[in-house]
């Protein structure tokens, strides 16, 4: 018998964190329970306690990400401030972000998720509003498209290292900030 305590503490806390790490070096591909378990120093069986399987520890990662870019996004002050916000988030939380846009490793139908992704995508889709007044003929669908695809697009670029030439010294934030006039002048 071990002398170790059975309980660990939060367990399914300390899992997402060691998860986190592997994804931000190795990508999702590179993650095992039973790795995150020897590194949370209990069981092999531990994780599922918590997360059932991998797709289920993943489905909660990018629950979390949509969760925090949520709350980034609702203290947006106008629609260059929710971009720049969109990429800081990118850029603080790789592991997630690079988890929560891929959904053929996610339960689609997690309850968790869906309600995450929901509040994230009201969050943006109030910026748009917020900058596209009703009746002048702006489509808040397409508006919010086009927000969310220059936001990802930007973020996706800087985060593979696609943007390094293009930006020098630039604060990729504050580029960002510069590139919704294209569309939106009234930004």
């Amino acid at each position: 018998m071990s002398d170790r305590p059975y309980h660990h503490g939060d367990l399914r806390r300390a899992i997402l964190a060691a998860a986190l790490d592997v994804i931000a070096t190795d990508g999702p591909t590179g993650l095992s329970l039973r790795d995150l378990a020897r590194r949370a120093g209990v069981s092999h069986a531990a994780p599922a306690h918590h997360f059932r399987d991998r797709t289920g520890l993943l489905t909660a990662i990018a629950a979390e990400g949509h969760g925090l870019l949520a709350g980034a996004l609702a203290e947006a002050t106008d629609l260059r401030d929710a971009g720049a916000r969109y990429v800081r988030f990118a850029r603080e939380h790789p592991a997630h972000f690079q988890v929560m846009f891929s959904p053929q490793l996610l339960r689609a139908d997690d309850l968790e998720l869906t309600t995450a992704r929901a509040l994230s995508a009201a969050a943006l889709s109030n910026a748009v509003a917020a900058t596209a007044p009703a009746g002048d003929g702006t489509d808040a669908r397409l508006a919010r498209i086009a927000v969310w695809s220059l936001a990802h697009g930007f973020a996706t670029l800087l985060l593979g290292h696609n943007l390094d030439n293009l930006l020098g010294g630039e604060d990729p934030e504050e580029v960002l900030r510069a590139l919704p006039m294209m569309l939106f002048p009234s930004a």
